[in-house]
């Protein structure tokens, strides 16, 4: 398997809202703790219902998301998914499947928490950026037509 570059890591991290606020320095800190993976088409990620603790990078490749055994109709390809299970261990809202042979890399709950717990700097840009998502995520239900 073809490895990433730290720089590729870096780029690919720095589009997720999660990880936006970080600086480059930080940013190499997480890219350093995400292992690389790649799957055939089929291969089941993470499963709905299931508890996740990862949180993935799309790098080449594209992933199905299906809901109650339904596709979900998505705002074109999907770079990033898990950063909710990466910060709290909960049920995954839905099952992703490689619909192409996919190329990623992985960040573990645990390599994240100890990232955090030894960067208070990351964790409160962390939490702003987990605040932010919270609010458009109320502001469209509140407001179907922001969705």
């Amino acid at each position: 398997m073809r490895r990433f570059s730290e720089d590729a890591k870096i780029t690919a991290l720095r589009r997720a809202p999660l990880f936006a606020d970080l600086s480059h320095k930080e940013l190499v800190e997480v890219a350093r703790l995400a292992d690389d993976a790649e799957a055939p088409a089929g291969t089941v990620l993470c499963r709905e219902g299931e508890t996740g603790q990862e949180f993935f990078v799309v790098v080449d490749g594209e992933a199905e998301f299906t809901r109650g055994g339904r596709a979900l109709a998505l705002d074109g390809p999907v770079e990033f998914f898990g950063e909710i299970s990466m910060v709290e261990h909960v049920p995954r809202l839905a099952t992703v499947t490689a619909k192409t042979d996919m190329r990623f890399f992985v960040l573990g709950h645990r390599e994240f928490h100890t990232l955090i717990d030894d960067n208070p700097a990351i964790e409160r840009k962390v939490l702003r950026a987990l605040a932010r998502r919270l609010m458009t995520v109320v502001k469209a239900d509140e407001h179907p037509t922001l969705a």
